[in-house]
């Protein structure tokens, strides 16, 4: 009997605070405070252009701002079939990744998408307010679309809708993002801008944080981007791959016939690659390493860049294969962070439900 007092105490004490907060859902959205919001989706693990570009600036990141959110964007994975069990797993191993990177769940709010129900829910709000004829027109709806002759699912089709209810769910100010990305966060800001002329200014106009890291590209095709899903497994370096592994897949890089080890990304883009992955592992400049590489041959420059890779990514693979083997330790930061992010969210949903009158 007095257990269900508590309960009842406590229910109306959520209740009080959600209509204290709803009633007043401000500060205005030009005086948010600023937040960072950014997701990886667990399908493959991440390899190295994902940890230069992306992850990297996330470590950062949470050094310069005092409110940041990573999410494991499950649902986004889904869009594609997927394994249960093997999407069980993926989302602990991309924690583990994560968490070797440097991602400190004492700075940041590292949480599975998917545990946080007001992301689906304010996805079917904002696709309300988005024109059918903008999402056809997305770059990644018309190449995924194609893979699946013209067959992809109507979740494949809203990616960017729930992609934008990420972002502003938190209010976020500021999204990491790469110029793949750039036309989804584009319909972020629209939509935002949408919600706030009909229902008064409530979100920010999240801004891009764009990485400054070269691209790095496919090792057996220099002419694109290295990729998670590449089907050559020689055109990708992995954050668990071994040394030897490392070691072939640059010795197999796809050059030229001119053995001089040069920078010139449009008439060399292979060799050129590699000096730009030798320069994201060192910190230094491109011409600064092409000059001390004189006398070097590109298959020799091949085994240096290897082994500058080699030492940049070893202490990170040991810390994911160390990580991968506490499950119990993965699931209570995610759980964690999961409860940090509803905490934000599920006041954030609420108030964005009485603005648009259903609450």
């Amino acid at each position: 009997m007095a257990l269900s007092i508590v309960r009842r105490a406590v229910r109306r004490r959520l209740r009080h605070g959600l209509r204290t907060l709803c009633t007043d859902p401000q500060p205005r959205a030009q005086g948010a405070s600023p937040r960072v919001f950014s997701g990886i989706q667990p399908t493959g693990t991440p390899h190295l252009g994902n940890y230069l570009g992306a992850l990297q600036v996330w470590v950062r990141l949470q050094e310069e701002f005092s409110s940041v959110l990573f999410s494991i964007v499950d649902l986004h994975s889904i869009t594609v079939p997927q394994s249960p069990a093997v999407l069980r797993g993926s989302v602990l191993d991309m924690a583990a990744c994560l968490l070797a990177c440097g991602v400190n769940p004492e700075k940041s709010r590292l949480f599975q998408q998917s545990q946080v129900p007001e992301h689906a829910q304010l996805g079917w709000i904002i696709g309300c307010l988005t024109s059918m004829p903008r999402l056809r027109h997305l770059p990644q709806w018309k190449m995924k679309s194609q893979i699946q002759q013209n067959e992809g699912s109507v979740g494949l089709f809203t990616y960017p809708v729930l992609q934008g209810a990420d972002i502003l769910l938190y209010r976020s100010t500021h999204v990491p993002v790469g110029d793949d990305q750039a036309q989804h966060l584009e319909l972020t800001q629209d939509v935002a801008r949408i919600f706030n002329n009909r229902y008064g200014e409530f979100f920010p106009i999240p801004r891009a944080l764009m990485s400054r890291s070269k691209k790095i590209r496919s090792l057996r095709d220099p002419m694109v981007k290295m990729s998670k899903s590449d089907p050559q497994n020689l055109a990708t370096v992995r954050l668990t791959d071994t040394p030897d592994e490392i070691v072939l897949k640059f010795r197999k890089a796809v050059t030229d016939c001119t053995s001089e080890v040069t920078y010139a990304p449009e008439e060399r883009p292979g060799v050129s690659n590699l000096v730009a992955i030798h320069s994201a592992v060192t910190g230094h400049a491109p011409e600064e390493l092409v000059q001390q590489s004189r006398g070097l041959d590109t298959a020799q420059y091949k085994l240096v860049v290897a082994e500058a890779v080699i030492a940049r990514l070893a202490p990170i693979r040991e810390e994911i294969q160390r990580l991968r083997g506490d499950v119990g330790f993965l699931t209570e930061v995610l759980d964690r962070g999961a409860q940090g992010a509803r905490e934000v969210a599920a006041p954030m949903y609420e108030a964005v439900c009485q603005l648009v009158g259903l609450r």
